[in-house]
């Protein structure tokens, strides 16, 4: 595992300004890798996403991103030149491997990309059957829900919604660092056991993180830039 400096952000509800910036912040950052947890679009179509997807490409790095439950499912179609949707497959970057569930468990608001914890559940096996036998140590999830009964997941009322089946799998799996979303008033940083969850809090409000991966370990900033 080589160094590097993955920029994040999420739940960026199709405003375009935040794209930007965070592709100006990703040369400043000189950052290996942008990974999108979600919400690329406020309910939009692929195309949309595309445009948006192709303003974070033209940082001249990879991007890796996962579709958001006010995604349509469509856009695990989408195929732009350095753009990589993982959700349910992966891919390898610095001897790292990145798994990808989107959408979000069930809820109140029958959004664009729902599924029940038992498909959430089947899609993260089939990410690691689509990649083969990994480490646990090697690998950084990226999911647009955060799991369950962590910091990451916690809304305003103080109820925990985040998703089960990924509580599950980090605690099978002890993968390095987990990136989530979703709850936007969940910023933040969590453990589950070893494992580091990340919510960078909602690019749409300027938010994101830079995460430094070494031999060594995993340092997390949380920054906010004004849109």
């Amino acid at each position: 595992m080589r160094d590097m400096i993955v920029l994040a952000g999420t739940d960026f509800h199709g405003y375009k300004p935040a794209f930007e910036a965070l592709a100006v912040g990703a040369r400043r950052e000189k950052a290996d890798l942008i990974v999108v947890c979600g919400d690329i679009t406020n309910f939009g179509t692929k195309e949309q996403a595309e445009t948006l997807l192709r303003t974070l490409a033209e940082a001249g790095i990879p991007v890796f991103f996962v579709p958001g439950n006010c995604d349509p499912p469509s856009l695990m179609e989408i195929n732009l030149k350095g753009v990589t949707c993982i959700h349910g497959s992966g891919a390898v970057l610095g001897g790292l491997v990145f798994l990808g569930v989107g959408g979000s468990p069930i809820t109140p608001f029958n959004t664009f990309f729902e599924m029940s914890e038992n498909e959430i559940a089947k899609i993260l096996d089939r990410c690691l059957d689509n990649i083969g036998g990994v480490h646990g140590r090697s690998i950084v999830l990226a999911s647009h829900s955060p799991p369950k009964n962590t910091r990451t997941d916690r809304t305003f009322m103080g109820m925990h919604v985040g998703s089960s089946s990924i509580r599950s799998f980090i605690e099978k799996h002890k993968p390095l660092l987990t990136i989530c979303g979703h709850i936007h008033e969940a910023k933040g940083k969590d453990l589950i056991d070893s494992s580091l969850i990340v919510n960078p809090g909602p690019a749409r409000q300027g938010n994101y993180a830079i995460i430094y991966i070494n031999e060594d370990g995993l340092n997390v900033e949380l920054k906010t830039i004004k849109l």
